[in-house]
């Protein structure tokens, strides 16, 4: 059974920083691309940013240069490193990878992130 574990959300002010981590377990973990999503009241889910082992991490443009995106592969973890952050980064942050063999998206359950003074 996969599980997908956020950790690391909360309150902050604008400028302050952030790190959320999200623990896998159920999958072989080093060949998953792991990813975090994001989901703002009334808007779509958004891809944040990617990581694949071997590959260099892609990034949605609104983030690139202020978020960073890592895998502990040894520990089934991957982070994202927020800093900088601003209120229009205020959603629920979501970690999500998909089964390479069937194409499955798996998820995990979110996590709040509030940017405000």
């Amino acid at each position: 059974q996969v599980q997908l574990v956020e950790s690391g959300g909360g309150l902050v002010q604008p400028g302050g920083s952030l790190r959320l981590s999200c623990a896998a377990s159920g999958i072989i973990f080093a060949i998953n691309t792991m990813n975090w999503y994001r989901q703002a009241p009334g808007k779509q889910r958004e891809l944040v940013a990617s990581a694949t082992s071997g590959h260099s991490p892609n990034y949605a443009d609104s983030v690139k240069g202020r978020f960073t995106i890592s895998r502990a592969n040894a520990k089934n973890t991957v982070y994202l490193q927020m800093n900088s952050l601003k209120p229009e980064d205020t959603a629920v942050y979501y970690c999500n990878t998909q089964s390479p063999l069937s194409g499955e998206d798996y998820w995990g359950q979110g996590t709040q992130v509030t940017v405000s003074s």
